[in-house]
C-alpha cells in the first residue's frame, strides 16, 4: 500500500511540474517579478498596455508622429573649456593649468525652418563652442541665441543651405493624463531614439523654489535626451525633454517636460526682448487638507489657497485678499499652485 501511495504521490509531483513547464515555456503567460531592493519594483510583463479609450497599443499609428519628430530633433554637443589640474601634481603645484577641452552631449528641436532650435539651458551652459547635427548627419556650428535658466529653456540658431523640418508648438494645456506620447531624442548618444509613453501627471513640481510645472510622462528618457521632444501622437510638440528622478542617473520610470506653452513663451521673449519677460501674480499659497481647511474655517479646498497677497502686486490691484481660492484661469481649471503657477509662467506682464 505504502509503494501504491508514493508511486502515487511521485505521479502527480511529475505531473504537475509538466504541467508548469508547459505553461512556462510554451503558453504566453502574463507575468510579474518583483523585487524587494532600494531600487524598487520591477515588472516584466508580456501584457499589451492599452489607452484609456481601451484601444490597443497596436491601434495607436506612432509612426507618422514618429517619422516628422526624428527629422526636426537634433544632436547637440557642448565643448566647454576646463581650467582645473589634470593630475595630482599639477594640484599640488599648480603649474600647467591649461584650458582643457570637455564634451557634453544633448538634444535639441528645430521650430523654424530657417534654423532655430530649442533646447535645455544645461545642455549649452557655458560653452565655448556649440555644434548641432541633424538627422541627416549634417553637422553645422551653432549660435547661442538666450536662455533662461529658471525654466532651463535656451535658443540656439544654425545657418543651413536649405529649408530645414521643423516641429511647430502645440498646446500642452491640452495635454491629458492618460494619453500617449513620444519623447525623441539622444540617449547616450544612440542618435534619433523614439520611445513612447503616457502622460502621467502634470504640473509636477521637482523644486519648489523655482515653481516649476512639469508633464510627468513614463516615456523612457535618459542622458542625452535632455532638450529632445515630447509629442502627442498627432506630432504637436507638447513639451522639451528635461529631467528624470533616478538614484542611478538612468531612467527609473518617471521622465519630466518643460510645457510647450512655457517653452514657446521663452522662447518668444529671447528672440523679441533678447531677455525674458516674466509674469508676476503676486501671491504666496499653502496645500490644505481637511484638517487645514477645518481650521482656516474654508469649505472647498479644491483649488488654490491664497495665504498672502504681497503689496503693490497685481493681484492686490486685482483685490485678491487672504483666504480667496483660485479655482481657474482662463476657463483652465488649477487644482494647485503648480498648476497655476504653470499657467501664469506662459504669459507675459500685463
Amino acid at each position: 500500500m505504502k509503494k501504491i501511495t508514493s508511486s502515487l504521490l511521485i505521479a502527480i509531483f511529475a505531473g504537475a511540474i509538466t504541467l508548469g513547464a508547459y505553461k512556462l515555456f510554451f503558453e504566453n503567460t502574463n507575468y510579474a517579478i518583483l523585487s524587494n531592493d532600494d531600487s524598487g519594483p520591477t515588472f516584466t510583463t508580456s501584457l499589451k498596455p492599452t489607452s484609456a479609450k481601451g484601444a490597443g497599443i497596436n491601434e495607436i499609428d506612432f509612426t507618422a508622429a514618429a517619422e516628422n519628430t526624428v527629422n526636426a530633433v537634433v544632436h547637440v554637443k557642448n565643448v566647454t573649456l576646463s581650467q582645473g589640474p589634470s593630475n595630482p601634481l599639477e594640484f599640488i603645484f599648480g603649474s600647467g593649468q591649461n584650458a582643457r577641452p570637455q564634451v557634453g552631449t544633448g538634444s535639441g528641436v528645430i521650430i523654424t525652418s530657417d534654423g532655430y532650435i530649442v533646447t535645455n539651458n544645461h545642455v549649452v551652459d557655458n560653452a565655448s563652442q556649440l555644434q548641432v547635427t541633424l538627422n541627416n548627419n549634417k553637422t553645422y556650428d551653432a549660435e547661442f541665441i538666450g536662455a533662461d535658466p529658471n525654466s532651463d529653456i535656451a535658443l540656439l540658431k544654425i545657418d543651413a543651405e536649405s529649408k530645414l523640418p521643423y516641429l511647430a508648438f502645440g498646446n500642452s494645456d491640452n495635454a491629458k493624463i492618460g494619453e500617449w506620447v513620444l519623447a525623441v531624442g539622444n540617449p547616450f548618444n544612440l542618435t534619433s531614439t523614439v520611445t513612447a509613453g503616457i502622460v502621467s501627471a502634470k504640473a509636477r513640481n521637482l523644486d519648489p523654489r523655482r515653481g516649476q510645472s512639469f508633464i510627468q510622462t513614463d516615456a523612457a528618457v535618459n542622458p542625452g535626451n535632455s532638450g529632445g521632444a515630447l509629442v502627442n501622437t498627432n506630432g504637436d510638440l507638447i513639451g522639451i525633454n528635461t529631467a528624470i528622478t533616478s538614484r542611478t542617473g538612468s531612467y527609473v520610470g518617471y521622465s519630466f517636460a518643460v510645457p510647450s506653452n512655457i517653452a514657446k513663451k521663452v522662447v518668444d521673449d529671447i528672440m523679441e526682448y533678447g531677455n525674458v519677460q516674466k509674469a508676476f501674480l503676486g501671491i504666496s499659497s499653502i496645500p490644505l487638507n481637511t484638517k487645514d481647511a477645518i481650521e482656516k474655517g474654508v469649505n472647498d479646498i479644491d483649488g488654490v489657497f491664497v495665504a498672502y497677497v504681497q503689496d503693490d502686486s497685481g493681484a492686490m490691484d486685482a483685490g485678491f485678499v487672504e483666504g480667496d481660492i483660485i479655482k481657474q484661469v482662463d476657463n483652465i481649471k488649477v487644482r494647485k499652485f503648480a498648476e497655476l503657477n504653470g499657467y501664469i509662467s506662459s504669459k507675459r506682464p500685463g
